[in-house]
């Protein structure tokens, strides 16, 4: 019987009455939040395992990143382009010290940054390769996952994703990920560039095998081809090191940042690389209304800082080993496989069980949130402030989960 004072259920009914179905969120209804936990409509706390797909790398309303947009609010939020504002130089400077490169081109959202990225490679393929008009191609990997805009899901390998949004854009490759071998050979001299997340994370958190992202590198050398790191996800402090790339020492031409990039309180995305690349954009070729606006860049700017003191990623790769411990754990007791980088992992729970979605819901019915991709895969990356006995809080909930 359902206690008709409870919110919840009237919230998930107006949800799905007024809104197009494009999510299938789970019946939770949250209303307030700080550092790891959240609450819901009817008083309910829940321990957040998922940190909005890593944009809340930082946790729930971290009190440096309110503080820096209450102050901003008080005083400018919104120039456009046509006009420089007190915050820019600063949040481009230093983010570019953050990658190690030369130039930033702040954005909004991943997928804008994904399509930036693709358009300068062609740009710059044009300009300084000498690929033919019109000729361009990029290399990119099976179970991808860069975003939703329709050039992208053209080389989505995710049927869900992809179908019915045809015409396709040309233009793309698809080798499987992990595989150098098939990766070189689909190069050619019409290549401008080879697009990966180091890790996939839509995927089920897929780490590749030791020595593919340094095979990459070097073969992009060799090749006269840019390599773009999709890091939207994986990259600053969610795996343990600021970039995904760092752990086998790669540095690629381009990094696509986002998601954490602005705090979990403004969308901010941007695309850093060295002036020989992002150089060939010339003023009116592409642009963004919002993008580099004051309020992003004055949080973005915290977020920046908090990571240059590198206490984020240490806390990442010391919680991770935790976390790994515990899940590693509950192999052969409901999971058939674990991956973790950091405080990031993909589960797959044995299918004769129960399904990702089933145990996401009872999981969420035991206080902890998760989400479920590709059938029996679940995905865990809580927010770099969380406690140990939250990440053994966490462990000790699936397990129940597990034993039914």
């Amino acid at each position: 019987m359902v206690d008709d004072k409870l919110r919840t259920p009237g919230a998930v009914r107006d949800a799905e009455r007024w809104t197009a179905h494009n999510y299938h969120p789970l019946p939770v209804v949250i209303s307030s939040a700080e550092g790891a936990w959240l609450t819901d409509v009817d008083g309910r706390r829940y321990l957040d395992c998922l940190a909005g797909y890593s944009a809340l790398n930082f946790g729930h309303r971290h009190p440096q990143l309110i503080a820096a947009a209450h102050a901003q609010l008080d005083r400018l939020t919104l120039t456009s382009r046509a006009f420089i504002h007190d915050q820019f130089a600063d949040f481009c400077r230093e983010l570019a010290e953050l990658c190690g490169k030369d130039l930033v081109l702040p954005m909004n959202t991943g997928a804008e940054a994904v399509e930036t990225g693709i358009k300068v490679a062609r740009k710059w393929g044009y300009q300084v390769k000498g690929v033919p008009a019109g000729q361009a191609n990029i290399v990119v990997a099976e179970g991808n996952f860069h975003g939703r805009t329709t050039t992208i899901v053209s080389f989505s390998t995710d049927e869900d994703a992809r179908a019915d949004f045809g015409p396709y854009t040309p233009g793309f490759t698809v080798v499987p990920y992990g595989d150098l071998e098939a990766l070189t050979a689909a190069i050619d001299e019409n290549t401008v560039a080879v697009l990966l997340e180091p890790i996939q994370g839509e995927q089920g958190v897929v780490v590749p095998p030791e020595g593919y992202l340094p095979g990459v590198r070097q073969v992009c050398t060799e090749r006269d081809v840019l390599f773009i790191a999709d890091e939207i996800q994986s990259g600053l402090g969610r795996t343990g090191a600021t970039f995904a790339c760092d752990h086998e020492g790669v540095v690629p031409d381009m990094y696509l940042l986002g998601k954490a990039l602005g705090g979990g309180i403004v969308p901010v995305s941007a695309v850093a690389a060295n002036a020989d690349v992002l150089g060939v954009l010339k003023p009116g070729q592409h642009g963004s209304t919002f993008g580099g606006n004051p309020l992003a860049c004055a949080v973005a700017i915290e977020v920046v800082r908090l990571l240059a003191t590198g206490e984020f990623q240490r806390r990442s790769a010391e919680l991770g080993e935790r976390l790994r411990d515990g899940l590693e754990g509950l192999v052969g007791k409901g999971l058939v496989g674990v991956r973790v980088r950091g405080l990031w992992a993909g589960l797959d729970i044995d299918p004769a069980l129960m399904s990702g979605r089933e145990a996401c819901e009872r999981l969420a019915a035991r206080g902890v949130l998760a989400k479920d991709t590709h059938g029996s895969t679940i995905r865990l990356a809580p927010p770099l402030v969380i406690t140990e006995d939250e990440i053994d809080l966490a462990v000790t909930q699936l397990a129940e989960v597990l034993a039914g």
